[in-house]
């Protein structure tokens, strides 16, 4: 059997019962690393589980799916993925290989950003379809994102805005000399998203949002010190929320009184929410 068991979003505790039981008696056991981070080291989790973890990172994941299956019809291959096992596609990749090796998949769910951004105070269902955001560089500044989010804003809801990690990445010029040198991490930030979206408007000029729109910065969510702010994108594009992993809520003009009350706590400037919420929320 093939076993995809989410971890959940912070730390070695948060796995669930049954994805310990399934870890503890599995042949191997893999972590994958790179379409999301714990909030703890790969030691921590060794510890607790009582088992080695064998990091699965992208090449892996990706390249070397027959690694990870090998003799998967006779034993117990454990996947560990944080969050929910299918927050990412390559999952479903997984899946689908081990499908056509005539391999069992069983998965065991768990808490995932999806769900967890309720804690932002905005309701769930008010929610539309959720966007990624890449690091920008200099010659390629994807703004497929904003279609989206027009879509979303067209209706009146809020738009999770997931933002980029960069986890053993290799640059340009060592990929074309073959080289296995790889780029040391990085993670965005709700300013860098936030900025970057403010460029994006600033290019496409179709008023989808504005600096003065409302939105939510959360980080580490889930984790003993997560942290939200709430204010325009100005102003969120200049704040600093410490270590990720980050991510970013926009307002959508649907919200409803009870989500204001709730946000209004977490704003970084009591009365330039207020001018905001007035301007685009209010019914």
């Amino acid at each position: 059997m093939l076993y995809l068991v989410g971890l959940g979003l912070a730390d070695e505790t948060d796995i669930t019962v049954k994805g310990v039981e399934i870890v503890k008696k599995a042949e191997r056991v893999y972590l994958e690393a790179y379409t999301s981070i714990l909030l703890v080291d790969k030691e921590k989790l060794e510890s607790f589980y009582g088992r080695d973890v064998i990091i699965a990172d992208r090449e892996t994941v990706e390249g070397g799916s027959d690694d990870i299956l090998e003799n998967a019809q006779e034993k117990d291959i454990a996947f560990l993925v944080v969050g929910d096992p299918f927050g990412a596609t390559t999952h479903t990749d997984l899946v689908l290989r081990a499908r056509e090796l005539s391999i069992p998949v069983q998965t065991i769910p768990n808490a995932s950003i999806l769900s967890a951004i309720g804690s932002t105070g905005l309701q769930l269902y008010n929610f539309g379809q959720t966007v990624s955001m890449v690091f920008f560089t200099e010659n390629w500044r994807p703004s497929s994102f904003y279609d989206r989010i027009k879509e979303n804003t067209s209706i009146g809801l809020h738009t999770l805005v997931l933002v980029d990690i960069k986890v053993k990445e290799q640059s340009y010029e060592d990929m074309a000399r073959g080289r296995k040198v790889y780029q040391p991490p990085r993670y965005m930030t709700v300013s860098q998203c936030a900025s970057q979206m403010l460029e994006v408007e600033d290019s496409r000029k179709e008023q989808v949002y504005a600096e003065d729109s409302l939105a939510i910065g959360a980080a580490r969510v889930g984790s003993k010190d997560q942290k939200m702010a709430c204010g325009t994108l100005e102003e969120l594009s200049t704040i600093d929320l410490g270590p990720p992993l980050h991510s970013l809520v926009l307002l959508g003009k649907r919200a409803h009184d009870l989500e204001r009350d709730y946000i209004r706590a977490f704003a970084v400037n009591q009365q330039s929410f207020d001018a905001s919420w007035a301007k685009y929320y209010s019914s």
